[in-house]
């Protein structure tokens, strides 16, 4: 764990350098966002690392911490404009997000470890993305609520703890993310023209809710069925 981090915080470095000599100019304040986002990042990942007491941190794993990377260097554009370089940056990471799953299942490495770290994961990359969206004036501010619906989500599981269970396996729910991630990246777009960044992300969004949604209702009615004094022999812990 600690030698992908080391490599991939130079990998980091390195390209902070490349995009320099390319001439972006990243204001130091810039280069101290990115350097700043990755150190909570990889500092979260490897808190998170020691808790769950994994034996080996795998390839797939490095994946999903490589895409946080990427993440991580799309954040001197909120302070610098980037043009298509952050739409870049964020279609490798969505495309990663296509490489992390069967590498773990083909290694048989997968776990709720790796499903939670590529969740999060996912929900930094719309969280960041959002906030460029807005940072560039591409779409309004509402626009930022779709980074802020998983963190909502997570908050709200505070008051109500029927919350924190998880909803079954979705692929709907792997598609809406996919489809957020790929309309902020649309909206990103210089050569996408008003008002079609604020249709794509407002569309994108609107799933998003729906997706959320589904889950909340799912998660309610098996509360309701487990609380039911009608149906006692159910626990609450299986789907539907």
């Amino acid at each position: 764990m600690d030698r992908s981090l080391a490599g991939l915080t130079v990998a980091g470095v390195l390209a902070l350098a490349g995009l320099a000599a390319m001439g972006v100019a990243l204001s130091p304040a810039a280069l101290a966002a990115a350097l700043a986002g990755w150190l909570l990042y990889a500092g979260i990942v490897r808190l998170a690392v020691a808790r769950a007491g994994l034996a080996g941190f795998g390839d797939a794993n490095r994946v999903t911490l490589l895409r946080g990377l990427l993440v991580a260097l799309l954040m001197p554009f909120l302070i610098v404009p980037g043009g298509w370089l952050p739409v870049g940056l964020g279609a490798l990471a969505l495309a990663l997000d296509g490489v992390d799953g069967p590498i773990a299942r083909r290694t048989g490495s997968a776990g709720p470890f790796g499903a939670r770290f590529d969740m999060e994961t996912d929900a930094l990359t719309v969280l960041v993305l959002s906030a460029l969206v807005a940072a560039e004036g591409r779409v309004g501010a509402w626009v930022l609520l779709s980074g802020a619906l998983r963190y909502l989500y997570v908050a709200a599981g505070q008051v109500w703890p029927w919350l924190r269970r998880s909803p079954p396996p979705s692929f709907a729910r792997k598609l809406v993310c996919v489809v957020q991630i790929a309309a902020l990246l649309a909206a990103l777009m210089p050569i996408l023209a008003s008002p079609w960044p604020s249709r794509v992300a407002a569309v994108a969004l609107g799933l998003l809710v729906w997706s959320f949604g589904r889950d909340v209702i799912w998660l309610l009615r098996e509360r309701d069925m487990a609380e039911s004094p009608e149906a006692p022999y159910l626990s609450g812990n299986g789907g539907v």
